[in-house]
């Protein structure tokens, strides 16, 4: 790559946060335009519609609440512990109050002007755990403890739960809603500002964290802070202004299970490959080798088609290592590995039998064919120009013609393996 396009490379690095910060703020003034023209309408959201998405919300919100609990156990990250003690009591607080909504006769034009409580402690403790939970990372980020600091963190959020409670309930309507001011709930304004400093904490934090998870946390945190911002202007309970941040919350809630949901899937995947693969050579473990031989031998005996196997050794290992370390012995494994990888088929099974020791399963092969396989592989070893120079003996065996079970075809390509590495020590001793 040219230095030209090294510079066109860095001025697209260094303009996208502008770009992204151009748009965020395009965004939050559309939302406020959005909600600010609808406090001209007297529609509004149903009580029956905001009670189904408020339970709905709660139940979103338990199950990030569980898989934010799993990764916790898995990681040991306190992140992920600060928010699902959170977001399951949110989830508990959301799902008990929507039952409070059903029974509640929908509010007349002229009501009293008075926030559903359960939508503002939901937003201002979300935002209080959002920038929490960067802060605790920052300066905490290990579990010690896990079992105790899960109770304490319920505890915390409990108390700061009732809290904002007791506050709401206390405080007289006209201190809570201005209805001739730009705000009219100018209280939400103060998660908004929460948000948006946790917007910008989430996405510095993509730096050096790219999964899933944690682009769900930066979008859902913008979207929180939109929400908040756009209830801001909600002049009557459950007009136009409230209906569309109680969208858009709905939509954070979303967005973050999402992340999670594909970020654990992603997780799953990789903890499948790695308990399947060796760690060294990536190629296939004893474990899946003896299932794929399990496979093969069904498959034979459904089509009647013989199948074979070879195994591999490296020659002269320990005086690789002797010689020149341990190092260079790990990586003479590799090559083997990656001469094996580039010279098989894409249905045919590759395997890290022992220590230096492979095998690959040839699915629908004769014994004439995979003899030529091992000549192949082998040749392709010894012709390296890496140093130091490397050859492997090979083993042939077929089923069912040599091995009837897994055991008896494994034995069969050892005895035959075991006879070729005999042939080239003798080989060598000659010269």
């Amino acid at each position: 790559m040219g230095p030209r396009a090294n510079h066109l490379r860095d001025r697209r690095t260094s303009t996208t946060p502008r770009r992204l910060a151009y748009l965020f703020v395009a965004g939050v003034a559309g939302i406020f335009i959005l909600a600010a023209w609808s406090r001209h309408f007297h529609a509004g959201v149903d009580v029956w519609l905001y009670g189904e998405v408020e339970i709905t919300t709660g139940f979103l919100a338990v199950t990030f609440a569980a898989l934010a609990l799993v990764r916790f156990r898995g990681t040991s990250d306190r992140l992920p512990l600060v928010l699902s003690c959170g977001f399951v009591i949110i989830g508990i607080t959301l799902i008990s109050s929507s039952f409070v909504t059903f029974h509640s006769p929908a509010p007349e034009f002229g009501a009293a002007p008075r926030d559903p409580m359960t939508w503002v402690i939901a937003c201002t403790v979300v935002a209080v755990l959002m920038v929490a939970a960067l802060f605790v990372e920052r300066r905490l980020p290990m579990s010690r403890h896990p079992l105790g600091e899960i109770a304490a963190a319920l505890c915390l959020v409990l108390l700061l739960t009732t809290a904002l409670g007791s506050a709401h309930r206390w405080l007289p309507a006209g201190f809570v809603v201005h209805t001739d001011g730009l705000f009219p709930r100018p209280g939400n304004l103060f998660p908004v500002l929460l948000f948006s400093m946790a917007t910008i904490g989430y996405y510095r934090r993509l730096d050096y964290a790219h999964s899933r998870f944690d682009h769900s946390l930066y979008l859902m945190t913008g979207l929180s802070a939109a929400s908040c911002l756009a209830a801001s202007q909600s002049e009557r309970p459950l007009d136009g202004p409230f209906a569309l941040g109680v969208g858009l919350q709905f939509a954070s809630y979303a967005v973050l299970l999402a992340g999670a949901l594909l970020d654990n899937v992603v997780l799953f995947e990789d903890v499948r490959r790695l308990a399947a693969s060796d760690p060294l050579t990536g190629l296939a473990n004893y474990r899946r080798l003896i299932d794929a031989l399990t496979s093969e031998i069904e498959r034979t005996k459904r089509t009647g088609r013989p199948f074979s196997l070879l195994l591999f050794d490296l020659d002269g290992l320990k005086r690789i290592n002797d010689e020149y370390g341990h190092t260079v012995g790990s990586r003479a494994i590799c090559r083997v590995a990656q001469a094996m990888q580039l010279n098989r088929r894409s249905i045919d099974t590759a395997a890290r039998y022992g220590g230096d020791e492979f095998a690959l399963i040839l699915p629908e092969t004769g014994k004439d064919a995979a003899r030529e396989v091992a000549r192949r592989i082998s040749d392709a070893i010894a012709k390296e120009e890496e140093l130091p120079r490397l050859t492997a003996s090979a083993g042939v065996a077929v089923y069912p013609q040599e091995g009837d079970s897994v055991l008896a075809i494994l034995a069969s390509a050892d005895h035959a393996l075991y006879q070729a590495k005999g042939h080239t020590l003798r080989n060598l001793a000659s010269a």
